[in-house]
């Protein structure tokens, strides 16, 4: 699955930097083969956190485009990234994997039903406090 495509790295981050990040024999213009080797190295990283709870997305929620491109990013930068770069990827990790332990939701899976969560309350109670058959104050 494409999370976030060659277009949308363009828009999202410039075509003048993805130029300079991809644009290893100096032509002036963006690599499209290096570029889609990043875009597909961050997607196949998507997946390993993602797969297993939403083995496919008929639509790929904005905040998981957001983070692939973060992640596609980072690769593109090499041995090289900012520290900006560096902590975007960071935290597109930790947010990948609090999708992967159910603490984070992407929404419905394809059957419509919400995907199991480990987040949610539980209601425990010990019992009746007052009841008719009590002989209490009510």
């Amino acid at each position: 699955m494409m999370y976030i495509t060659r277009s949308e790295m363009i828009l999202r981050f410039g075509e003048g930097e993805m130029i300079q990040l991809t644009d290893r024999s100096m032509q002036g213009v963006i690599d499209s083969e290096v570029l889609d080797m990043a875009i597909a190295d961050a997607n196949g990283e998507v997946n390993t956190y993602i797969q297993e709870r939403y083995p496919s997305l008929s639509t790929v929620p904005f905040p998981l485009k957001r983070k692939a491109g973060d992640i596609a990013r980072y690769y593109l930068y090499d041995n090289n990234p900012t520290e900006h770069v560096k902590n975007e990827f960071d935290n597109a990790i930790a947010w990948l994997r609090s999708v992967a332990a159910g603490k984070v939701s992407l929404g419905p899976n394809e059957a419509g039903k919400p995907t199991p969560s480990n987040n949610g309350a539980e209601m425990v109670t010990s019992g009746h406090v007052f009841g008719r058959s009590d002989t209490g104050f009510i």
